[in-house]
C-alpha cells in the first residue's frame, strides 16, 4: 500500500471509531444518573468514614451540562471499546499474512476484557487514591471539591488503567507484524520494566507507591505473558520458514553455509 492509501485507511478507521463513540456516548447520556452515583460513591463514603466537611460542588451555570456530557463521553469510550480496539487492529491486519488474520477474533476477545479489567481495577483503586489526597485536609477546614476536577481525576485514573492493560495486546500485535521479536523483547526486559514503573508513576493521579504498584505490577505480569506468546509465535514461524535465523548472530560471526554449496578446492 502507498502512503496515501495508508492515510485513507487510517481516516476510514478513525471515522468508524468516531461513529461508535458517538453512539456509545448517546447511550451514556441516558445512563448518567446510575454511573454518576458509582463515581461519587467512593468520595461520599470516605467523607463519612473520616468525618470530613467535604462536598462536590458546581460553580457555573453550564457546569451541570458539561458534567453530564463528559460522563457520557466516558461511558461512550467504554461501550465503544470493542469497535475502536478492533479498528486499531484492522489497521495493522493488512501487514499480516492471510493465515494470521484469524488472530483478529482472538485479539478482540482479549483486548476488550483486558480494557474492561483495567477500568474495573481503577474503580477499586479509586477510594485508596482519594483517601490519600483527602487525608491532607487540615482539621476544621472544609474541602469543597469542584466536580470537574474530581471527574478529571476519575477519568485519568480510569483511562490510565484501561489503556495500560492493553500493553500485552500491542506487544503481540508488533510481534505478529514482524516489527519486534521475542528475543529483542527479552534483551530489553529491564528497560521495559523500568518504563512500566515510570508510566505508572506519571499516569496515576496520586503518584503514591500503592496506587503506582497496583498499576505497574499487573502491567509487568501481562508483559511477561506477551513475551511468552511472542516466543511461541517466533518458534512457529521458524519451523514454517526455510530461511535460517540470523538474528542471534553478531556482526563478527560468519553466517552458516548451505550444505549443498560446493567447497573451494
Amino acid at each position: 500500500m502507498t502512503l496515501m492509501e495508508h492515510l485513507r485507511e487510517l481516516r476510514a478507521r478513525l471515522f468508524k471509531s468516531a461513529i461508535a463513540l458517538v453512539a456509545g456516548s448517546t447511550i451514556g447520556w441516558f445512563l448518567f444518573n446510575p454511573v454518576f452515583d458509582l463515581i461519587k460513591d467512593p468520595f461520599l463514603a470516605l467523607r463519612a468514614d473520616h468525618n470530613l466537611d467535604a462536598k462536590l460542588t458546581l460553580s457555573g451555570v453550564t457546569d451541570a451540562f458539561f458534567l453530564q456530557l463528559k460522563i457520557s463521553l466516558l461511558i461512550g469510550v467504554v461501550i465503544s471499546s470493542p469497535v475502536w480496539l478492533y479498528q486499531l487492529w484492522a489497521f495493522i491486519v493488512p501487514g499480516l499474512h492471510r493465515h494470521e488474520r484469524r488472530w483478529s477474533f482472538l485479539f478482540l476477545g482479549t483486548a476488550v476484557p483486558l480494557f474492561l479489567t483495567g477500568v474495573g481495577l481503577a474503580y477499586v483503586v479509586l477510594p485508596k487514591g482519594l483517601d490519600i489526597l483527602l487525608s491532607f485536609t487540615p482539621e476544621g477546614v472544609s474541602n469543597f471539591v469542584q466536580v470537574d476536577g474530581y471527574l478529571s481525576f476519575v477519568i485519568r485514573l480510569t483511562l490510565a488503567f484501561g489503556l495500560a492493560f492493553e500493553l500485552p495486546v500491542f506487544v503481540v500485535m508488533l510481534n505478529l507484524a514482524g516489527v519486534v521479536s521475542a528475543r529483542a523483547l527479552s534483551r530489553r526486559r529491564n528497560i521495559v520494566v523500568f518504563a512500566i514503573f515510570v508510566f505508572a508513576a506519571v499516569a496515576t493521579p496520586t503518584g503514591d507507591p500503592i496506587t503506582m504498584s497496583t498499576l505497574a505490577i499487573p502491567m509487568w505480569g501481562l508483559f511477561e505473558i506477551s513475551v511468552l506468546i511472542a516466543w511461541l509465535t517466533d518458534r512457529r514461524r521458524a519451523r514454517q520458514s526455510p530461511e535460517p535465523d540470523y538474528e542471534g548472530l553478531d556482526d563478527d560471526t560468519a553466517s552458516p553455509l548451505d550444505d549443498d554449496e560446493p567447497a573451494n578446492t
